[in-house]
């Protein structure tokens, strides 16, 4: 969800951990099985990396749906040869291309965990960022190579690393590839059963989002993003007239102090934003279906009757987002006699909170890359993480972990590019994670 531009010389931080880390011999620590995925991931780098590069050639905006359908169409065979299960189930019920989703049975009692991608990226059909373009011997830019179209290859080259190790069978795997994360069709109860449902009984969940870009952290926390409206009715008069107790003072001065009581209430609150991102108010006012823009109409000598905002309220917990949106209700509340305000809530995307399973998770994780010799893992500030599918398995699964993806910069904008050395790192953490996971 970041906006960085990085059209200077590509040498962020990034690339300096990269070099120090792959400078480091791989520890004792790691078993025969695990030094054998090591390998494999080394042997299997390259074509991962082809692939990659056709994944992002293909665009798959979301609502491209023909070409959600063709990264699919890229990705099944894949899977197929890995001995999974491969379906796509059709999105028409929430009004999107659907998810591509990948099941391999383990042996008796073996655990199970869910592995987290999605084919659809920001950029649609008209826009002008296409292609894949080489930066330099290790990076590269194109749509969707971050987010999360790396992601989507990590996974799979994780995967076989754990195949050619003999160490497939001690688990058993789901692999989700949603169609819809970047632009979610309705209603997510739909939209989100088969990730939902996958993520019931097992014992982990495992996301390949790009995080904050940072190949030295992970997500364990990600904040909820729901969206609200305040609508306000007031009595119209002559601008002469305004603040008479038998008039008041308008649907904009409420709208006004409604929002400002509001900021002055939560802004102080760790994890907490309040943003209203559109607003329109005057004497007759008209929105469109989708309720993302509309029209007014007024004078500058008449009392406006009407205001309406919309915005996105975002939360760590439960608790914080109920917290919020009862304070939110009961300044509305405390409207004057001469007008009339109220809230209201759409479902919006959930939480992840920082839970203990979720911190024992990122330390297996993190103990898998000292092993490794490429250093710990820390959690991401959830300042800095943005809603994404796994929130809606963070009240299922009982450890969850996201950011496992590619790393690089500029995600959502035409800048957004990779560095490719962090696909072979990624894989690794993630292939000795998932054996270690097994053994569990």
């Amino acid at each position: 969800m970041r906006t960085l531009a990085v059209k200077r010389a590509l040498v962020p931080a990034l690339v300096g951990i990269l070099l120090s880390a792959n400078a480091l011999p791989a520890s004792a620590g790691l078993s025969a099985a695990e030094s054998r995925a090591v390998e494999s991931v080394d042997r299997h780098s390259a074509r991962a990396t082809a692939l990659l590069r056709r994944l992002v050639e293909q665009n798959s905006g979301t609502m491209n749906f023909a070409g959600v359908r063709a990264v699919a169409d890229l990705l099944r065979p894949e899977w197929e040869a890995l001995g999974f299960r491969v379906r796509w189930v059709d999105g028409a019920a929430w009004g999107r291309a659907g998810h591509l989703v990948a099941e391999r049975a383990g042996r008796a009692n073996a655990p199970h965990v869910v592995l987290v991608g999605h084919l659809d990226t920001v950029f649609e059909p008209a826009s002008g960022f296409r292609g894949w373009e080489q930066l330099t011997d290790s990076t590269a830019r194109g749509p969707g190579i971050i987010d999360m179209k790396g992601g989507d290859v990590i996974q799979l080259l994780a995967v076989r690393a754990l195949a050619d190790a003999r160490l497939l069978d001690r688990l058993s795997i789901t692999v989700v590839l949603t169609g819809d994360e970047e632009r979610s069709g309705s209603p997510h109860s739909l939209a989100r059963a088969d990730l939902m449902q996958a993520a019931r009984g097992a014992a982990a969940v495992i996301g390949f989002e790009d995080g904050d870009g940072d190949v030295r952290r992970a997500v364990i926390a990600r904040r909820g993003s729901s969206g609200w409206s305040l609508a306000v009715r007031a009595t119209p008069a002559h601008s002469s007239q305004i603040f008479r107790d038998d008039i008041g003072h308008g649907a904009i001065f409420e709208a006004a102090r409604i929002l400002q009581q509001v900021r002055d209430s939560l802004a102080g609150e760790p994890y907490l934003t309040f943003n209203p991102g559109f607003v329109v108010g005057g004497s007759d006012v008209a929105l469109d279906a989708a309720g993302g823009g509309g029209s007014a109409h007024g004078k500058s000598n008449v009392i406006a009757d009407t205001a309406y905002v919309a915005g996105d309220l975002r939360t760590l917990t439960r608790e914080q987002l109920a917290h919020a949106r009862a304070v939110m209700e009961r300044i509305a509340s405390r409207h004057g006699a001469h007008a009339h305000a109220r809230f209201e809530f759409d479902e919006g995307y959930p939480m992840l909170a920082p839970t203990d399973g979720n911190r024992r998770l990122l330390a297996m994780a993190s103990e898998a890359s000292l092993d490794l010799g490429f250093g710990p893992i820390e959690a991401v500030d959830p300042m800095r993480a943005g809603a994404a599918d796994v929130s809606f398995v963070g009240e299922i699964a009982p450890m969850v972990l996201d950011a496992m993806g590619l790393k690089g910069d500029g995600g959502h904008t035409s800048q957004e590019w990779a560095d490719l050395r962090s696909l072979h790192v990624q894989a690794k953490r993630t292939a000795v994670l998932l054996a270690r996971l097994a053994r569990r």
